[in-house]
């Protein structure tokens, strides 16, 4: 017998080795998160008041009569929601619960999956297991989990709408953004994609989906009208507590009014500027496009809406992963210094100067929501003042090193899959 065929497979090459270094890394990291740190849950539970409403819901009793004078987790679900997540009481409540966090994390690893192939990068390219290490590692992803919410399912139906709308499938996409907004309209900013783009057809399954899931949940409500005078004045209030958006900071650290509204007004004029750069010149380019100004438009409506919490960041997920493409706003420092304040799970509360650590922790979403949208500013508006200073606004602002690779290169990479190819 040869003990050789014992041997551990070696890489024959840097990719290999950090593939196989990163794999059971990435692979124990998730269960650890699932198993683990979700199952043990936290003081907070997002699953306790759905799994309440459902179980309310079954048995024909009102669903919306949450006090919003307390700061534990309440439902805020449509009546749309309420009929989509009811089959979550046939179970007893922590079966469901961990029925409901196997799903998430489901939703998630098969989300990671459709955006590398979204980028043209397989499961044997260095960055599979790079990125599902990266995502279970961060605070959003961690917390999905922990808390038990349904953030994995709604990242899951952003990155179909986006595969889905780029494959020229409008119906389909339409229906994978029209069942997360039944739940909550956490992305229905992205619905201006199509718009501009005038995929009308997004729209039939997109609006419609909600409209006859609510016209079903109705009559079968008890009080199907009291989210409307019950629970929509409470979503359109800025609360004071684990809110990140500007206006929420402003509200606990006591901000003068006008310099609120004074700081949402320039960073609303800096999205409008760099949303019709992206219009203007890279619409045609539509990976970058729809992965970029689709990012850009989530971060906005966390950053200058009335609520915005930090596991929201969940929904960048596609704007980082452009990363891989040549002309992406992400390759630069700033935006990863931005990227750690809204993603990563590090504590930065220090005993011994309480003050100091609470600010840090408390303002590090909000800076990092800013952060990258002064970059996507900054980069874009940097490329079109070089652009016209070169007198080549008519070939687009790309940079120009990238206008020489696409002019010299014997066989020019599409530009939706620019910089990917090569890492399969």
């Amino acid at each position: 017998m040869s003990f050789r065929h014992l041997e551990p497979r070696t890489g024959e090459t840097t990719a290999q080795v950090i593939r196989f270094a990163l794999w059971p890394i990435a692979i124990l990291t998730v269960l650890n998160r699932v198993i683990v740190k979700a199952v043990n849950g936290n003081i907070t539970d997002d699953f306790r008041p759905v799994y309440n409403a459902a179980l309310a819901f079954l048995n024909r009793r009102e669903v919306y009569t949450a006090n919003f004078d307390s700061v534990d987790p309440h439902y805020l679900y449509p009546p749309s929601g309420t009929l989509i997540i009811a089959p979550l009481a046939v179970l007893d409540p922590e079966r469901s619960r961990w029925l409901f966090i196997g799903v998430n994390a489901v939703a998630v690893i098969v989300a990671l999956y459709l955006l590398l192939r979204m980028f043209e990068l397989g499961l044997s390219s260095v960055a599979a297991p790079v990125v599902l290490l990266a995502a279970f590692s961060t605070e959003t992803v961690t917390n999905t989990l922990i808390f038990t919410n349904i953030n994995g399912l709604i990242l899951l139906g952003e990155v179909l709408f986006m595969m889905l709308l780029l494959r020229r499938h409008p119906y389909w996409s339409g229906a994978a953004i029209g069942l997360t907004i039944a739940v909550k309209p956490t992305l229905a900013p992205l619905l201006l994609l199509p718009l501009v783009r005038k995929e009308w057809r997004v729209f039939v399954t997109a609006v419609g989906i909600p409209v006859v899931l609510t016209l079903l949940a109705i009559p079968l409500s008890v009080d199907p009208m009291a989210f409307v005078s019950h629970t929509v004045p409470y979503l359109l209030e800025t609360r004071d507590y684990f809110n990140s958006a500007i206006v929420g900071n402003g509200l606990y650290y006591g901000l003068p009014t006008a310099l609120v509204l004074a700081l949402r007004a320039v960073f609303a004029v800096m999205v409008l500027v760099s949303l019709w750069l992206l219009w203007k010149y890279y619409r045609h380019d539509e990976l970058f496009f729809v992965t970029t100004a689709g990012g850009l438009l989530l971060v906005a409506s966390f950053l200058l809406a009335s609520l915005g919490q930090m596991y929201y960041s969940m929904m960048l997920f596609p704007l980082i992963m452009s990363v891989v493409l040549r002309n992406s706003v992400m390759r630069n420092w700033p935006a990863w210094l931005a990227v750690y304040g809204f993603l990563s799970y590090d504590s930065w509360l220090v005993g011994r100067f309480p003050e100091f650590g609470r600010s840090i922790e408390y303002l590090r979403t909000t800076w990092g929501w800013s952060l990258i949208i002064v970059v996507i500013f900054a980069v874009l508006v940097g490329r079109y003042l070089t652009a016209r200073r070169e007198g080549r606004l008519d070939g687009g602002i790309d940079p120009a090193f990238l206008l020489d690779e696409n002019t010299t290169s014997p066989k020019p990479v599409p530009a939706t899959t620019a910089g990917t190819a090569a890492t399969h």
